[in-house]
């Protein structure tokens, strides 16, 4: 697969058929592994972290989220297909699955959520078969770890504990639990519930479904303010190198 590298993180150059197919090919052949869609501030992260990003480059996939990283490929001269949001490509997966009644188990969020989310998912996609649910309070890494494998495991595991916590978790404990392919997909169980609404189509479209959010939360203007600095890094890489 052909790769951009933006500020460290190595992103897989697919369109949303070509990522999905090959999470089903992977699926299919039983060989273990997890997706990770990085934003800017998981990005962000990994510069910071050099273990987290040996993680997130590790990945089977590595999907492009969010439009700045699009934004951020340009600057560097970096080819990308253009974004492949998480929770649109958990959608397209699960519809890939329910057609050859494949098992999906939900693990993260508020206590209730991740099952309204199963529920949801398997009156849309009638063939899905939900193996089980556990939310994303727990301690002890064990504890979802024992959930998955009670219930017979699963195919896939939409892990949605939030950035670092869910990569950590699939990287380290993967080889435990009995799935094969575990994706990382921040607060998508809670749009799958209905808890959380995404843009209208139009904003996504245009790319502003950041924009959207911060019309819906004004609070968020602090964390908005992370894409403008992330694409001056990209810029400053661009024009100067790695030096920080």
């Amino acid at each position: 697969m052909k790769t951009a590298s933006i500020l460290g993180v190595h992103f897989h150059a697919v369109t949303m058929q070509q990522a999905v197919e090959m999470a089903m090919s992977r699926i299919r052949a039983r060989q273990k592994g997890y997706v990770v869609t990085p934003n800017p501030e998981i990005v962000d992260l990994c510069r910071r972290d050099s273990e987290y990003m040996g993680i997130v480059n590790r990945a089977a996939l590595v999907l492009p989220d969010g439009i700045g990283i699009i934004y951020a490929a340009k600057i560097l001269g970096e080819e990308l297909c253009g974004r492949v949001p998480g929770v649109e490509f958990a959608e397209n997966l699960v519809a890939a699955m329910a057609k050859e009644g494949m098992r999906l188990f939900l693990l993260g969020a508020k206590p209730g959520v991740a099952e309204k989310a199963g529920e949801n998912l398997c009156k849309k996609y009638p063939g899905l078969v939900l193996a089980g649910t556990h939310d994303g309070y727990f301690t002890d890494p064990q504890v979802a770890v024992d959930a998955i494998n009670a219930c017979g495991g699963a195919d896939v595991v939409f892990v949605c504990l939030g950035a670092p916590k869910q990569e950590k978790f699939m990287a380290g404990r993967m080889e435990e639990i009995h799935a094969t392919l575990f994706c990382g997909l921040g607060g998508s169980l809670d749009v799958f519930a209905g808890v959380a609404k995404r843009a209208p189509k139009i904003f996504i479209k245009l790319g502003l479904e950041w924009f959207y959010r911060l019309l819906c939360q004004p609070s968020r203007i602090g964390r908005m303010m992370k894409l403008p600095k992330f694409l001056l890094v990209a810029i400053r890489e661009r024009l100067f190198g790695s030096r920080r």
